[in-house]
């Protein structure tokens, strides 16, 4: 006779979520204030997007759709994924989700469980720490290299035995767009594993001139383990839609669409008629939003470049810079500082141990916001102060 399973308690989870999360809660920027913490377009939703939403209404599009999303839209996003030798992508393979964040939480809360240890290189995106705790499962933060691409000898220590790894690429909140070279690295590594990668690449269109995007679905030693997530939300400037998805192994896929309809139910079916149309936008239309924030990159490296006491990897990718300082300060201390100047930033701890010391500035901003928020972080953290 087996004895009792051990499980964690969801108080303790909630407690550990409570005590552990830096996640600050999303609020404007108050009166005369600029918010460098967002990291939101500042783009109008594409026009063809908003018509064929009213359209969908209109039509009549307003009840229940496939809880693992319209038929069309999978269809169409099957179409659009890196060709795998062998298999061919399906409808099947397609998960709609309500934004990256439920894509994320259904694949962590359907595949990890009490005991189960998660691999996260950090400075990294707070969400996927916190859904993680959330499971019942242990974090093992591991600090990227110098450069704030992955220290590999670092991942090969810590991923034996581990249940899952997760990442960002390009990289919520520094920047880095990791290479080719080092998704080959990291497939070695886990050859003969078991273990499952969610590689979140909400940025993958957001990459600037110098580096390439390759996504983990085009690594041979990765593709069978991968669970690929993605949204609208960066590429279509459509963050308030709430419109995402994920694809992977088909079983991994089909436990997460059952955690997802149990937590979420279906998207809004006129929504996904306008991610439909969202897809079908000119390459021009993105791409001229993308030479924004390459401009929006420049002026922020521009200006902070040289700046004693503050140092900068300059972005490769996505609109973040994650700011390194001299002072002898908690970051969360200097947010809250920034603040009181009338400059919203993120405090780096948020995003891990290794984040400690630094702020993340967004550049999905307006250009003069920019200029003045910079100014404004310049002028309280320049020169070291301590």
């Amino acid at each position: 006779m087996t004895g009792p399973t051990t499980t964690v308690p969801p108080a303790f989870r909630m407690g550990e979520l409570r005590r552990q999360s830096r996640r600050p809660a999303l609020a404007p920027a108050p009166p005369g204030a600029v918010s460098l913490a967002m990291g939101e377009p500042d783009f109008p939703t594409p026009p063809p997007v908003i018509e064929a939403a009213a359209a969908a209404l209109r039509a009549g599009h307003t009840h229940y759709a496939d809880q693992k999303g319209l038929p069309e839209l999978r269809a169409a996003l099957a179409a659009r994924l890196p060709g795998r030798p062998g298999r061919t992508w399906s409808t099947g393979d397609i998960l709609v989700t309500h934004g990256a964040t439920a894509a994320l939480a259904a694949v962590v809360l359907a595949m990890i469980g009490p005991g189960d240890r998660v691999v996260i290189p950090e400075p990294a995106y707070s969400l996927y720490a916190d859904l993680v705790v959330l499971a019942g499962g242990t974090v093992d933060f591991v600090p990227l290299a110098p450069d704030l691409h992955w220290d590999l000898d670092a991942l090969a220590e810590a991923l034996p035995g581990a249940a899952m790894m997760i990442f960002s690429n390009p990289s919520n909140p520094t920047g880095i767009v990791h290479r080719e070279q080092e998704l080959k690295a990291l497939g070695d590594l886990l050859d003969g594993s078991g273990i499952l990668v969610v590689s979140d690449e909400a940025y993958h269109r957001l990459v600037y001139p110098g580096h390439v995007m390759t996504s983990a679905l085009e690594v041979e030693s990765l593709r069978d383990r991968t669970v690929y997530v993605q949204t609208f939300s960066k590429t279509y400037a459509m963050t308030g839609w709430r419109v995402g998805y994920l694809t992977g192994p088909r079983e991994v896929v089909d436990a997460a669409a059952h955690v997802h309809r149990t937590h979420n139910g279906s998207l809004n079916t006129a929504v996904q008629h306008a991610a439909l149309a969202a897809l079908e936008l000119p390459d021009g239309v993105v791409d001229a939003m993308v030479e924004r924030y390459r401009q929006r990159r420049e002026l922020v490296v521009a200006q902070l470049s040289g700046v004693p006491g503050l140092h900068l990897v300059p972005p490769e990718g996505a609109f973040y810079g994650f700011l390194r300082y001299d002072a002898d300060l908690p970051s969360e201390l200097v947010a809250r500082e920034l603040a009181e100047r009338r400059v919203m930033v993120r405090a780096g701890a948020e995003y891990g141990p290794s984040g400690e010391g630094h702020v993340r500035i967004s550049f999905a901003a307006s250009e003069d916001d920019l200029r003045t928020g910079l100014a404004r972080v310049v002028g309280h953290l320049g020169g070291g102060r301590c």
